[in-house]
């Protein structure tokens, strides 16, 4: 292989576009500062934004590497689920994947540091973002390998879609509210509801090499159970959200997806994550869910403020 098709390969270990929910997630934080009054710190916002995406993008190095045999063991992977399979296939050799994590991995401190230089007042910002790294690292790696012990799952829906808000909001505010927390409270549970419909292809090859998902650890029809009920929360809370200081257009954004979570709860009910044919596309929906009601929150958020 040359070195053209190994930096491609490099590229894809790193799954490059699951960035953009990061981007997505951290910018609908940092709106929610704005739309509150508070000045917009560009440089800050570029410094926190950099050390959110070195933890996913680390986060995505290191989990090919500690999923290494749970990938190779899964023989019914999608797009969504079972890794990049770039180590699998053979494209490098694993030991590249632990490397990248580390170098990535080394900018997010970097990030912080320069952050908290930047603006000492920001203290809690910063210290949020080395939590965030120390749990996403956990999730796969050594020492606690959260993964293996069934709290895989609610360790990334606390970091992905309500840490990550949390910090753009911190990052621009320097003070906690309970407005991002409860404008990101929806977002946890699709997380969860996605987090673990597409650990439905994983299942045999997780359960294999003693890797504990939720779908491992509850089966397959009570995962699914878990599936709706954390959909239906979700809206429930977007719906209720209206009364805790969410704008209502953000609310009406969010509710504006039912439809499609309908859809989702109905292909459960009947049986769907049962069928391997029907896993691909289980995973794509919940995927598209969890993305644009980011997107609903980003919008309905942007024409609040705008008014």
């Amino acid at each position: 292989m040359n070195a053209v098709a190994r930096a491609l390969a490099l590229v894809r270990l790193g799954r490059p576009v699951f960035l953009l929910g990061g981007f997505a997630l951290y910018g609908l934080g940092a709106l929610a500062a704005v739309s509150r009054g508070y000045r917009f710190d560009g440089v800050a916002f570029a410094l926190g934004q950099l050390a959110v995406s070195s933890i996913q993008l680390m986060t995505h190095y290191c989990n090919d590497y500690y999923d290494y045999e749970a990938d190779k063991a899964n023989q019914t992977p999608t797009r969504w689920s079972g890794g990049s399979r770039v180590l699998v296939k053979g494209e490098l050799p694993r030991g590249v994947a632990l490397r990248a994590a580390l170098v990535v991995g080394s900018l997010s401190p970097l990030a912080a540091c320069a952050l908290l230089v930047h603006s000492p007042d920001r203290v809690g910002s910063v210290a949020l973002l080395f939590v965030m790294q120390a749990l996403a690292w956990s999730y796969a790696g050594p020492p606690l390998s959260l993964h293996t012990r069934g709290l895989g799952e609610p360790v990334t829906a606390l970091v992905v879609p309500l840490f990550t808000p949390l910090a753009g909001f911190l990052v621009q505010s320097t003070r906690l509210e309970l407005f991002p927390i409860t404008l990101s409270a929806p977002l946890v549970f699709l997380q969860i509801a996605m987090l673990v419909t597409i650990g439905f292809p994983d299942y045999a090859g997780d359960r294999a090499v003693g890797k504990v998902s939720w779908v491992v650890l509850l089966g397959p029809e009570r995962s699914a159970r878990v599936v709706q009920g954390s959909i239906l929360l979700a809206f429930l809370l977007a719906a209720a959200g209206a009364g805790l200081e969410v704008p209502p257009r953000v609310a009406l954004g969010f509710l504006a997806l039912s439809p499609l979570a309908a859809v989702q709860c109905f292909r459960l009910a009947r049986g769907d994550h049962r069928r391997e044919s029907a896993w691909e596309s289980l995973a794509f929906t919940s995927v598209a869910l969890f993305f644009l009601s980011m997107v609903a929150e980003l919008v309905g958020l942007a024409a609040a403020s705008a008014r």
